[in-house]
């Protein structure tokens, strides 16, 4: 049996008969790229990952651990049958379970429910906190269903499905056009570095708005909000950081006003910020979103959810798909925890991400234009002073080799695997500082 044969030349043209081919202008040579280095089929041409699709992969390419005939055949034989994991149980999905456990899954969040998308993730989060607060509502005596606000935050992405389509606001053409709930919206007090004093008295001013604003919208909308809902650090809204107060604050509101506290991390999560999750920094929520490094996506929740004894987690049917997620990303995800286990990754992103830290505070002491250095982990990003410099500097990037994203309005964001190497950041530290020198010189009119 043969299948289609396209030429990399073609692979451009063919996609874009029938889908709207804007990516980037390569064509990945799947066996070729390695490690930290994705190449070019076309040209040949290698360029530095710190991209890593989206910041969904953990080991970057053709890691040895996966690529390997053992582990090849075990893939190939969970990829071609597709079963319905919410129903039928298999010994990969167990071991994937039993892994996950032991590497990832934290004591108070025992809870587990898988699905395709981080978006589809948030999505069930919020169906859980719904399906619970609406039962509270019934104990204390309401009649008819209350329960159905988010309290959410600006700047935030939490996906493109029906209710999270309510709760994104970062760029308006993910959103305009489609329906959304009008649910309550908080500020959100974004941290500034270095920290100073200055700057301290300013987000704390800050902060206590947001949680102003947020007790009001408790009191309007009187137990009417099943969630709180945030990402321990805001990404596509530009790397935002919030406070370790701040996130406490966000726990006792939850407590006093019984809703549930949700992270979202799905870009977070695995490792990236130098914890195995993000909120490790912060506070214990009562559910998390996962996803992209995970491979499989899903929540993880609390025994909050236990207070009400028909939740989500204990009545058939009342959250599910017909894959439960998807075995082949269980068994790819299963060997990459063992592998972040085994190596020690996460300590890896805690130790590189300080030594990245660095180098863009050098940058940013050096060129005038570089601002607000920051980052938890390998999870760092830097400013210029708006979004025209940005691309332009994001675009030399590409140029001289360094595939690397913009986020927020004038940020430049960070993303390597978990197992790049300390000359690779400095590799990645040193494009940046020539690309911008280049993109600058080249427009000036980049730094008005």
């Amino acid at each position: 049996m043969s299948h289609t044969d396209i030429q990399a030349s073609d692979v451009r043209s063919t996609l874009a008969k029938h889908i709207l081919a804007d990516g980037y202008d390569m064509v990945l040579d799947l066996d070729n790229s390695h490690g930290s280095y994705l190449v070019d089929k076309i040209t040949k041409k290698e360029y530095l990952d710190f991209f890593t699709f989206f910041a969904s992969n953990p080991l970057g390419m053709n890691h040895p651990a996966l690529d390997n005939d053992e582990f090849i055949l075990r893939i190939g034989k969970a990829a071609i049958n597709k079963p319905s994991n919410s129903d039928i149980y298999t010994e990969y999905m167990a071991e994937f379970m039993e892994t996950f456990e032991r590497v990832g899954i934290p004591e108070y969040l025992p809870h587990a429910f898988f699905i395709s998308g981080g978006a589809l993730a948030v999505e069930n989060a919020l169906k859980v906190a719904f399906d619970w607060k609406v039962q509270k509502n019934f104990e204390r005596g309401y009649r008819e269903e209350k329960g159905h606000l988010v309290l959410h935050f600006e700047h935030a992405f939490h996906g493109r499905t029906g209710y999270t389509l309510s709760v994104t606001n970062t760029v308006p053409d993910k959103v305009k056009y489609f329906p959304k709930f009008n649910w309550p919206r908080v500020t959100s007090p974004a941290n500034h570095y270095p920290e100073t004093e200055e700057t301290i008295e300013h987000v704390a001013k800050q902060e206590h708005i947001a949680i102003q604003q947020a007790k009001r919208y408790f009191e309007i909308h009187k137990d009417e909000i099943a969630c709180i809902l945030i990402e321990p650090i805001q990404a596509e809204g530009g790397d935002r950081h919030f406070r370790q107060e701040f996130h406490k604050k966000l726990r006792k509101l939850a407590d006093t006003y019984e809703a549930l506290l949700i992270y979202d991390e799905v870009q977070t999560g695995i490792g990236l910020t130098g914890k195995f999750w993000a909120h490790e920094h912060f506070v214990e929520p009562d559910i998390i979103a996962f996803g992209k490094k995970a491979q499989v996506c899903g929540i993880l929740a609390g025994k909050r959810l236990d207070e009400v004894e028909t939740n989500c987690f204990k009545v058939s049917s009342r959250i599910n798909s017909t894959w439960g997620g998807n075995l082949v990303d269980m068994v790819r995800f299963q060997r990459i925890l063992e592998v972040i286990e085994q190596d020690n990754l996460v300590e890896n992103a805690a130790n590189l991400g300080d030594d990245l830290l660095e180098g863009l505070h050098h940058l940013s002491a050096k060129h005038a234009h570089f601002s607000n250095p920051r980052g938890k982990g390998l999870m760092c990003a830097i400013d210029l002073p708006n979004a025209h410099a940005r691309n332009a500097v994001v675009s030399e990037c590409m140029e001289q080799g360094l595939m690397i994203l913009g986020c927020g309005d004038k940020t430049i964001r960070f993303r390597p695997a978990l197992t790049v190497s300390k000359s690779e950041i400095d590799q990645a530290l040193k494009i940046l500082g020539s690309a911008y020198s280049t993109a600058i010189d080249r427009c000036p009119v980049a730094t008005d």
